[in-house]
């Protein structure tokens, strides 16, 4: 057996592929950088992060991103030696493809497709040696919002170009449906089938495929799509969202699905007055994770088992990886790739030294649309404990600490100021100040911060002297760190954050190490 998410926490949109007995998987990242996680796995079910795609500044410009904007949906696929990621850096400027040979990199900086519309491109490649390119993108004539459809076109491997005519393959299956996306295309048997979700990424997702004799169609839906689903579920299944599939067969023969799925928590009204407040009472902190499950084959359609927590798990050979350590010390040369910036870093606001994390207290706030001196985690659990120990003397409105992040108008500081320690909530861009502690004057001594979470409960703690910890404030609600009411498409991420709130400043904060612990639920 084997528990879903095989990737808990924020890591949407997954795409997988195989090469020999190795799996390898991406997902989206908005505006955190660096862009597109890369993860490896020899059972498809205990995966271990290898690094980024994107990690360098060359290669992935988040200047100004809005949240949720960013990397959304990259595809990974192997050809003839070489590994090929292509996504879409959303607003502008677009689609864009980079290459490697070593999944840990190095990879290319970035070839664009300017003649290209809209998102979620995919890549195919044929058994006679030619590359497609497939995507989705709303109708240039469109007739409601969402109303999209999918496009084909050659890709020339020798140039990188697209080439040749374009192809419009599909759109929506349900009259009036909306956001016909992540589009894959696949070679099995006698066909070619077309994979798409299509209702939004939210409750409504649902799993559409189609096949064809030749790749630029016409494309047959099954007549049982949506072939998956958990919109009919209701809100309270414990898994909700399903969708944006790719498929992979392991060695033994077996057909897998990775998708993205929610686990939304923290109960529910017996008779809320509507989804929207019934989604707003339910927190989907963690994000939309990655999900593993086991596809069959009946009259040459695909058939997606019901998503759930726990499954059967693949034939393929158990293959753990080494636990990772509980407690970062900062004590290797590079931050652990866990670790993430809010956009991307124009200069290097942290260091390693005396294997310590300093951060340099930059003018820029996590209330803006700028590159804080933050490095930050994803909450990759319902229940957790997150701690750190600081050494920071505040001047004027300089500020550090903890801070439980979902957007620049939605999240939950733990900070040390001038003023004492305070506890803080920001919602819907308004700061209220939930509870303060005198901590004592003098020269900076080590100051203990922590925050541990049961369901929506975050409670914020500190200590100023090893293990006498003192409750700061009630608990706080943590639906404001939910996608359902901040909005967007990320979850929360815990981080390590030092300002001087738009002022100069020369002053640091240094953290000698950082936990996080999963909790019994």
């Amino acid at each position: 057996m084997y528990d879903n998410p095989v990737i808990p926490g924020f890591h949407p949109d997954p795409s997988v592929c195989r090469v020999g007995a190795d799996y390898y998987l991406v997902t989206s990242s908005f505006e955190w950088f660096p862009g597109v996680p890369i993860f490896h796995s020899r059972d498809l079910v205990h995966w271990r992060q290898l690094g980024h795609v994107l990690d360098r500044p060359s290669q992935l410009d988040l200047d100004g991103v809005r949240p949720s904007g960013g990397i959304y949906a990259p595809t990974l696929r192997y050809h003839d030696g070489v590994f090929y990621m292509i996504t879409t850096l959303m607003d502008e400027p677009g689609n864009f493809l980079v290459t490697a040979t070593d999944p840990a990199g190095p990879w290319s900086d970035p070839v664009w497709f300017p003649d290209t519309r809209g998102f979620d491109p995919s890549l195919f490649f044929d058994d006679d040696g030619r590359a497609w390119m497939t995507g989705s993108r709303e109708r240039a004539a469109r007739r409601y919002d969402g109303d999209t459809e999918i496009w084909l076109r050659e890709l020339d491997l020798a140039t990188l170009k697209p080439v040749g005519a374009e192809y419009v393959i599909w759109e929506p299956v349900q009259r009036g449906g909306i956001w016909s996306e992540g589009p894959h295309i696949y070679r099995i048997g006698a066909h070619y089938y077309l994979l798409t979700s299509e209702g939004g990424t939210a409750e409504d997702h649902a799993v559409m495929v189609a096949r064809a004799e030749r790749i630029t169609g016409p494309y047959q839906g099954n007549p049982r799509n949506p072939v998956l689903t958990h919109r009919h579920l209701g809100l309270r299944h414990p898994i909700t969202s399903v969708g944006h599939p790719d498929l992979v067969q392991n060695a033994q023969g077996e057909w897998w699905s990775v998708l993205l799925a929610t686990r939304p928590y923290g109960g529910l009204p017996d008779d809320p007055p509507t989804t929207a407040a019934a989604r707003a009472f339910r927190g989907y902190n963690l994000g939309r994770e990655t999900f593993l499950t086991r596809v069959r084959w009946e009259d040459d359609w695909p058939v997606f088992d019901q998503v759930e927590p726990r499954m059967p798990a693949p034939s393929t050979p158990v293959r753990r990886w080494s636990a990772v350590p509980a407690c970062d010390h900062f004590d290797a040369g590079r931050l652990a790739p866990d670790w993430n910036h809010l956009r991307t870093p124009r200069e290097p606001y942290w260091s390693l030294a005396d294997s310590r994390l300093t951060l340099r207290a930059l003018p820029q706030t996590v209330c803006e649309r700028a590159a804080p001196s933050l490095v930050a985690r994803r909450q990759r659990h319902i229940a957790f404990a997150a701690h750190t120990v600081m050494e920071f003397r505040p001047e004027g409105e300089e500020r550090a600490g903890l801070v439980l992040l979902q957007n620049d108008d939605f999240h939950i500081a733990l900070t040390l100021t001038a003023r004492g320690l305070e506890l803080t909530r920001r919602a819907e861009g308004v700061d209220t100040r939930l509870a303060r502690a005198d901590i004592p004057a003098g020269p900076a001594g080590p100051l203990w911060l922590g925050v541990e979470a049961h369901g929506q409960d975050y409670q914020a703690r500190y200590a100023v002297r090893p293990g006498e910890w003192i409750d700061l404030g009630d608990p706080v609600d943590g639906r404001i760190l939910s996608s359902t009411v901040a909005g967007g498409f990320t979850g929360a991420m815990i981080g390590l954050y030092a300002t001087s709130n738009g002022h100069p400043s020369s002053n640091t904060a240094a953290f000698d190490w950082f936990e996080y612990l999963p909790l019994p639920s």
